[in-house]
Parts: structure tokens; C-alpha cells; sequence
């Protein structure tokens, strides 16, 4: 059971750190003396329980594929075999004794030699560059630890032991992905509802579609040569509304979109002629016109703008978005609860002056951070926006990406924000990154930070305590559809092991709006009370993760109404829909609408599968039922109030009341 009163959770971290110290202190009384390395998987050294040595004689083979990202190619490592004994989880760290600040590599498998694959790893995560990884067992099966020399050889001594991890604390198990790397995206790019992991390249872009029983197939989408990379950032938006998302890199020299063919095989590439030292990227709908348009941080001048008309064209406009240099990390969202998209630019470097630029609805900008309080001058590459206390509006952690100064500000809902850094957690032992983002990791319905090389643990009174062994913030998205939002690395991702708590998931498709549903406000309510996602493209600093809406449920069962506000006003309202799955959501469905008599109808429930309950009307009456086309597919009367709409096609219909003088019908969606 998860609780949110600070003083709860405040106990049981550090008593769980302070539990790993004082293992480790009474494990190093008995340190075994060092050894030299083993040479390969076949004879790797048996360990178990304890703490062990690594000799600085490493001669064994190395490791034969990575665990961890990046770094180059080590040449020796040092290969041991835990077997386990029970169904548990296990924690390795070399923070044990001695000289903790050695800096270490580590991987472990799973499987048998010759077909290992990874199930856990790290570099350097844990205190003065040690490495520590948790991972679970199964009775019986062996699993190989694994040291390798790529930051040397120098000896050390490492521990293996019971973890327990407290209550809405993640555990993430590193996942293989083979046949990818240089994993910047975490986006659904085939429109099954599932994420896939993106990977931009020179020519041709990655794909790795995920798969119901989560294993990947790998597709390259060819396209002509990239004039800038994806060096500095990567954003993913639908913005020829074709049904296939783009792409753009954000390199050092300029912007390149890849635009998606008719059918999401292969990318048509297209690069402005103007220098733009681009940083963060970004698709919004800056003028609320319906149509998806493009924004990009520059380092060194104003912001740009590439703005969409609706008619396949992109025009580049510069100015109005922030006129000065050191621009690098901008997000979008609805800072007033206005219905437009604000813009908020994290700054450092020639001026490191923060920008907060509320949106007028027609894409004018203006700056108002100096009097919010929200013109900070340090170091800052990206900030984390959610409604971290539930009470309807979004609030901000600005992250350093240097300084060691963090600010949290909670959103008043009248405009302005006060500071709340001083004892919410986020003002000491927090670490520093460029990339800093807000999801709910444990799905208790309370929005966590991810940065600064830890997780953040939203306690639900805007406090938050710390996991250090989290992993480095990458692309965030459901990535083996279980409902618990996971972390990808370079060829990798971080499983989040999840937990009992439930969840549901949102994705949008607009109609009037963009395609992508980009600049949406979703609000749940259940028994937690109410909850709010932006659907975005593009947070953190250089990264692309889900595009949808996200939600921990904790132990609620029920979710009572959902409200979606689309970027051209509309209001969709669902109630009562199924929890722990994911629903698609077509804009202009609601559960109910007044006929020409004013008397309310609703359907329910919706989405349906195969019977429908229509509400407010005589239990027989003469209905039709039209396509998202407007085709006629269904004329019957109801039974009883019911309908079957079991061999309708999945999609967006229509049910109209046959012989009344309004045409104003109700939408539903068959799944």
C-alpha cells in the first residue's frame, strides 16, 4: 500500500538506504581476498549471498553484448554465476569497502551461455561512480554477473543481496532490444496502439514495432540523406495529418523533417536553408488552426517557428518565441488552463534568463516570467511540468543541469506560482541532468520526476523523496504494454517491474483539432480525486517519448468520467470506461447530447464491444447508426434499450433517432 504522507515515506527510504550501508559494513568485516578475473561464461566463478572481489588482473573475455549504453568497447572482464535459491529479487553494487569511488561497469544475464541476454546493468549510477543493479530470480536458474575493464582494471569488491524495495518504489530490469541502437523515441508509429522505439539515422529511420507478446520487429525506413541529424533533439508529430507521424531532427546546423509517405514505409526529406543552432524540438499547434506546427530552440539567436498551413507547406518564421540566445529546453502546455498552448524555455549559456511566453490563442506570445518569479538565471536545460498536487493545473520543477539549484513551483490557477523548493525533497541530494520529465512511474496517481540521475517520488503533498539507483532518463513510453511506463537507453530499455496499482491510458485522434490530439487537456476522476495530462510532443531536453495520456490509479477500480478539452474547444466526456487498458479516442464522441425535445440521451458503454445501452429514449425506438463516413450501416429499433452493435467495424459511429427532426446524433466507438 502506497501512502502520501511525507512523514511515512521519509522514514522508509532512508531506513532502506541505511539498511544496504549497514549490510555492506557487516558483510565487509568477512571481504573475501581479491582474485583474478574468470575467463569466460562456460567457467565462471559461483557467488552467492556476500560480498566478492574482482582482482585487478582482468583477463576473462568481454562481455558479448552491453548492458548499458554507449561508452566503447571494453577488452577484458571478470565473469561470475549467481544461482538462485529462491523467487526473489537480488541487488549488486560495488559500493562495499575499500575505495568506493572506483568507477565500475556492470552487466548480468540471463539464459545460458552462448544465448545470454541482458536482464540488468549499470555504470557508475550508484555513489562516487560505483555501479549497483536490481533484477529478479527464479528458483533454480543461473545468472551471470558480469564486470567488465572499459574504465579500468583496478581491483575492487562487490556485495550480492536480498532486495526488498518498499512500497512505490520501481523496479526497472534492463530489456534488449536486438537489432536497434540509439534509441531517441518511444512513439507508437503504426498506429496499433502500442509504443515502438524509434532510432533517426543519416538514411533511413529504425523502427522497432512492438508486439502484443512484447517482443520487437525491426524495420529501417529509408529516406534521403539527413542534411542535420538528430545531434541535439527529436520530436515525432502527425503534422500533414496523413495518419503517419514525422519527424524532426534537431541538429547543430539546422532543422531536417522527415515526412511520412501515404503508407509509414519510407520518410521524404526536407531541410530549410536557414542556420539554426537547435537545441529542443517540438510539434504544437501554435495558432490553434487545426493544423500541426513546429517549434525549435536556438542556442544562439531567436526562437523559430515552422508554421503549417494546412495545405502540406511549412514556413519558417523566426521571432516572437523568445528573442534572445540560449535557448535549450522548451515545453508546451497549458500554464493558464485557458485552452491554448503556453511556452515555457529553459535557459543557460549567453543568457540564462528562463522564459515563461503565455499563449494569446492566436499564437502571439508574450513573456511573463519576471514578474512569476520564473526568470532564474542558472543553468538549466529542461524543466518537468505536471500537476504535481492534483488540484487541476501545472506545475514546474526547474531542473539544473549544473548548478545544483533546483525550483519547484506550485501553480496558484490564478496566474502566478509560488515557490515551494524549501523542504519538498527537490532542494538537496537530487543530482543534476539536462534532461529532466514528469510521469507517474508507480502508478499510485501522483506524477514523479525522472532527472538528475534518480527518481523522484511525488508524495502527494508536493514533497518527494529519492531513488538513486533509478535509471538515466531516455525516452519514456509503455514499451511492453503492461500498463507501467518504462525507460529506453541506447539499445535497451529499463522494464518497470511494476506493481498492484492500476492504470489507464489515453490515445487521441483529432478531427477538428491536429491529428495527434497535440495540445489536448485530459482530466480523470475517481475515488483519488481528479488528475490532468497535456498531451505533448516533446519534453525534457533531447528525447521523445509516448504521445497520449497516462494515468496511475493507485488501488481505485473505477474510473467515474473522463473529460477531454481538444486544442478547437471541443468537450468529450466518458464515463465509466474500462480501467487497465489503453482507449482510442476520435475527437467529437461524448456520452451524451440533447435531442431537438431536450431531452438527454447517452450511450453506454463506450467505447462498446458488442451491446450498447441507449439511455433517455423509449425502449424501442427506430435508431440508425451511421459511419465516421456518414454511410448508413445499421437501421433496427432497440430491444429493450439495447442494441447489438457486435458486427459493426471498429471505429467512430454515429446513432441517430429515426424520424426526429434533428439530424444531431450521438457518437460512439466500436472496438
Amino acid at each position: 500500500m502506497v501512502h502520501h504522507s511525507g512523514s511515512t515515506w521519509y522514514i522508509v527510504l532512508p531506513i532502506i538506504h541505511a539498511m544496504r550501508i549497514l549490510t555492506t559494513l557487516l558483510l565487509a568485516v568477512s571481504l573475501v581476498p581479491l582474485v583474478n578475473g574468470q575467463w569466460s561464461c562456460a567457467n565462471a566463478q559461483d557467488v552467492g549471498i556476500g560480498n566478492h572481489a574482482v582482482s585487478s588482473l582482468m583477463t576473462g573475455d568481454p562481455p558479448p553484448l552491453s548492458c548499458v549504453s554507449g561508452w566503447g568497447e571494453p577488452t577484458h572482464a571478470a565473469w561470475f554465476r549467481f544461482t538462485a535459491s529462491a523467487d526473489t529479487a537480488i541487488q549488486v553494487s560495488s559500493f562495499v569497502q575499500g575505495n568506493p569511488s572506483i568507477s565500475t561497469r556492470l552487466h548480468v544475464y540471463a539464459g545460458t551461455c552462448g544465448q545470454l541476454v541482458c536482464l540488468a546493468g549499470d555504470e557508475y549510477s550508484g555513489p562516487g561512480f560505483t555501479s549497483q543493479a536490481w533484477f529478479t530470480v527464479t528458483t533454480g536458474n543461473s545468472y551471470y554477473i558480469v564486470w567488465d575493464d572499459l574504465f579500468g582494471a583496478t581491483g575492487f569488491h562487490f556485495s550480492v543481496s536480498y532486495f526488498d524495495p518498499p512500497d512505490g518504489v520501481v523496479v526497472f530490469v534492463n530489456t534488449p532490444v536486438p537489432g536497434i541502437s540509439n534509441i531517441y523515441g518511444a512513439v507508437d508509429m503504426n498506429n496499433d496502439g502500442m509504443d515502438d522505439l524509434v532510432s533517426p539515422g543519416a538514411t533511413a529511420a529504425t523502427m522497432a514495432y512492438q508486439q502484443a507478446d512484447a517482443s520487437y520487429v525491426i524495420a529501417a525506413l529509408p529516406h534521403q540523406q539527413a542534411d542535420n541529424m538528430a545531434s541535439w533533439s527529436f520530436a515525432v508529430g502527425d503534422w500533414d495529418s496523413n495518419g503517419h507521424r514525422d519527424l524532426l531532427y534537431g541538429g547543430g546546423s539546422g532543422a531536417t523533417f522527415m515526412r511520412a509517405n501515404g503508407t509509414g514505409t519510407s520518410f521524404l526529406e526536407i531541410s530549410f536553408p536557414q542556420y539554426i543552432f537547435s537545441q529542443r524540438t517540438n510539434f504544437v499547434d501554435l495558432n490553434n488552426d487545426g493544423h500541426l506546427d513546429a517549434f525549435v530552440c536556438h542556442d544562439v539567436d531567436a526562437n523559430v517557428a515552422f508554421l503549417n498551413d494546412g495545405a502540406g507547406n511549412l514556413s519558417f518564421n523566426q521571432g516572437g518565441y523568445g528573442e534572445t540566445c540560449g535557448n535549450y529546453g522548451s515545453i508546451f502546455t497549458d500554464i493558464d488552463n485557458d485552452g491554448d498552448q503556453d511556452l515555457f524555455v529553459a535557459k543557460c549559456g549567453c543568457d540564462p534568463a528562463d522564459l515563461l511566453m503565455p499563449n494569446n490563442g492566436t499564437g502571439a506570445f508574450t513573456n511573463v516570467a519576471p514578474s512569476l518569479g520564473l526568470n532564474d538565471g542558472h543553468q538549466s536545460w529542461s524543466s518537468a511540468w505536471g500537476d504535481y498536487d492534483n488540484d487541476g493545473d501545472m506545475d514546474v520543477l526547474i531542473g539544473s543541469s549544473g548548478s545544483g539549484v533546483h525550483k519547484l513551483m506550485s501553480n496558484d490557477g490564478d496566474g502566478t506560482f509560488t515557490d515551494v523548493t524549501s523542504g519538498s525533497g527537490m532542494d538537496s541530494n537530487t543530482g543534476t541532468s539536462i534532461e529532466w520529465t514528469a510521469h507517474d512511474f508507480n502508478n499510485d496517481g501522483w506524477i514523479d520526476i525522472l532527472g538528475g540521475s534518480g527518481m523522484h517520488y511525488n508524495m502527494g503533498d508536493m514533497t518527494f523523496t529519492h531513488d538513486d539507483s533509478a535509471p538515466y532518463n531516455g525516452p519514456i513510453g509503455d514499451l511492453n504494454n503492461d500498463g507501467f511506463l518504462d525507460i529506453a537507453g541506447s539499445n535497451t530499455y529499463s522494464r518497470n517491474m511494476g506493481n498492484d496499482f492500476g492504470h489507464i491510458r489515453f490515445n487521441l485522434q483529432g478531427v477538428q483539432s491536429n491529428r495527434d490530439g497535440i495540445g489536448a487537456r485530459v482530466t480523470i476522476t475517481s475515488a483519488l480525486g481528479q488528475q490532468i495530462r497535456d498531451i505533448r510532443s516533446g519534453d525534457g531536453f533531447r528525447y521523445m517519448s509516448f504521445i497520449g495520456a497516462h494515468f496511475g490509479l493507485g488501488t481505485d477500480d473505477v474510473v467515474e468520467q473522463v473529460h477531454i478539452r481538444w486544442p478547437s474547444g471541443i468537450e468529450d466526456v466518458i464515463l465509466n470506461p474500462a480501467i487497465n487498458t489503453t482507449h482510442l479516442i476520435v475527437e467529437g464522441i461524448s456520452t451524451s447530447v440533447n435531442t431537438s425535445d431536450e431531452t438527454a440521451i447517452s450511450v453506454v458503454p463506450n467505447p462498446a464491444t458488442d451491446l450498447i445501452t441507449v439511455n433517455g429514449v423509449a425502449p424501442n425506438s427506430a435508431v440508425k447508426v451511421l459511419d465516421v463516413a456518414g454511410r448508413l450501416v445499421l437501421q433496427t429499433n432497440l430491444t429493450g434499450g439495447r442494441l447489438d452493435v457486435s458486427a459493426l467495424s471498429p471505429g467512430i459511429h454515429q446513432l441517430q433517432l429515426v424520424g426526429k427532426a434533428t439530424q444531431e446524433g450521438l457518437r460512439f466507438a466500436k472496438e
